[in-house]
């Protein structure tokens, strides 16, 4: 035997030994993952299922199948705008009672501060009588569409932990968000845009992009935020020189390695990298249609108050639809511009201008084109303002409201809510809850109940217990229920 001959027998050799290794070692790893991951997210990484994010069905028969989540980050004040308080404008600028706020802290106001009326007046509107402040110019005209909980509290009292509770369901980061569980459980209806789209106007919310992550689920659902300006997702065109066939061939290649790669090891991440390389494809056709607002009548355009190239909440809202139209099962719409600690008055007539048209709008094109019924709309902040002013020279304050969380208000939409009601009451200051009470939690139940779901077991086994949205809390509000 020559040296050649053995070097080729030696290399037979160590390939059929490392063969052996990475089949046996990988098989049998394989199967040691398999009882780790949770079995629906390990059925959506099978490479033999074309489209991971394919629609399921919930638990039992959905009164709504897609949520748009208009988020007010900053938390506007209830006090302003829903929950009107005679007693305010009685006792106004005398100090709250010591019962109400004994063994409370606030950050910037002391617990003994001057209470504080609101500046705008109140009104009934509809054959419901929602009563609503004349800060609203718009909203009264859907009065009888939407369901006003005045009597939510959490348990956060700063942004970033009350932002992400409100949209995790924990104060601790790293929990997937609500867009996250509801695309978890029911998939998409497209296979050209994201499952869950953010979209964002005003300031960067103090929660951050764990407001809208996967936490420990699949990456495959987090949600996809899209740019303010320009295209919606960076790269979506192709370098010059690389054509459509091109791109195409080499993403061919690539699915097929990823695909050997899933079957390997049953990673589920594997089936996300495959997603988002086909999405990205399929959305390079399908997003610059998408974006692209004059497409929409004049009078839509006005409606909603759109400037087309400008971003903005309303251009947001209008995308919003767009977006459901075409599938899309989670939309939210991040609008960071409510925390007023100085000038509430004025901030709260700033943001109508830029909110109350486009929000109002939203709900009365759902309720034309048929899409409102089986569409919730979710409107409301982190927590609330105090009912006591919040007035500081030294920082350059006055006339503002400090956080509350004890008491704020939020309104919901379509989708199984029931149409023209107020549920909840606070106490004559607007302090405490008194009647009613909505946890976070419960709020959460309420949502997944008309999304198909018991809340209790839409859960995902993560480090040895299986987890869930409401954590161990929560019941559904069946007063809100159509």
């Amino acid at each position: 035997m020559n040296v050649q001959d053995e070097l080729n027998l030696e290399f037979k050799r160590l390939v059929t030994r490392r063969h052996f290794f990475r089949d046996c070692g990988i098989g049998l790893g394989s199967m040691a993952l398999a009882s780790l991951l949770n079995e629906k997210a390990f059925a959506q990484a099978n490479p033999q299922s074309k489209n991971p994010l394919a629609a399921k069905a919930p638990h039992f028969a959905a009164r709504a199948k897609r949520v748009i989540y208009l988020f007010m980050a900053g938390a506007p004040s209830q006090l302003d705008l829903f929950d009107y308080k005679p007693q305010l404008v009685k006792y106004n600028g005398q100090p709250m009672p010591k019962e109400f706020t004994k063994g409370i802290n606030y950050a910037f106001i002391k617990s003994d501060a001057g209470l504080y009326a609101s500046e705008f007046k109140f009104a009934r509107h509809g054959q419901s009588g929602a009563e609503l402040s004349d800060a609203f110019k718009h909203l009264p005209k859907v009065a009888d569409d939407i369901a006003i909980i005045r009597s939510m509290t959490t348990e956060a009292i700063n942004h970033a932990p009350g932002q992400i509770f409100m949209n995790t369901g924990s104060v601790q980061f790293g929990r997937p968000s609500f867009g996250a569980w509801v695309t978890y459980g029911l998939g998409s209806e497209t296979q050209d845009l994201p499952a869950y789209v953010v979209l964002t106007s005003g300031g960067g919310t103090s929660g951050g992009a764990g407001n809208w992550g996967c936490g420990f689920l699949p990456t495959l659902y987090q949600g996809v935020p899209f740019q303010r300006t320009g295209p919606p997702i960076l790269s979506l065109s192709n370098p010059r020189g690389i054509t459509r066939e091109m791109q195409r061939r080499t993403l061919d290649t690539l699915k097929e390695l990823n695909e050997h790669h899933m079957e390997l090891t049953g990673d589920p991440e594997t089936a996300t990298r495959i997603n988002a390389f086909e999405m990205a494809y399929r959305m390079q056709e399908s997003a610059p249609e998408l974006m692209d607002l004059s497409k929409e009548s004049k009078e839509t355009l006005a409606m909603y108050g759109v400037e087309p190239g400008k971003n903005s909440y309303a251009n947001n809202c209008l995308l919003a639809r767009r977006l459901i139209e075409r599938g899309v099962r989670f939309v939210q719409v991040f609008h960071e511009a409510w925390d007023h600690h100085s000038e509430v008055a004025k901030g709260i007539r700033s943001q109508m201008k830029n909110t109350d048209q486009a929000t109002t709008a939203l709900i009365l094109d759902l309720k034309q084109r048929g899409l409102l019924d089986d569409t919730i709309i979710v409107w409301g902040g982190e927590f609330g303002r105090t009912p006591m002013v919040e007035s500081d020279p030294d920082a350059n304050r006055s006339k503002g409201r400090d956080h509350h969380n004890k008491a704020f208000t939020m309104f919901v939409a379509g989708g199984g809510f029931k149409r023209g009601v107020t549920i909840g009451k606070t106490d004559e200051f607007g302090f405490n809850v008194v009647e009613d009470p909505v946890q976070v939690h419960d709020l959460h139940a309420t949502l997944l109940h008309l999304l198909g779901f018991d809340h209790t077991k839409l859960t995902f086994r993560y480090s040895g217990r299986d987890f869930r949205l409401t954590d161990v809390h929560g019941v559904v509000v069946d007063k809100l229920l159509a």
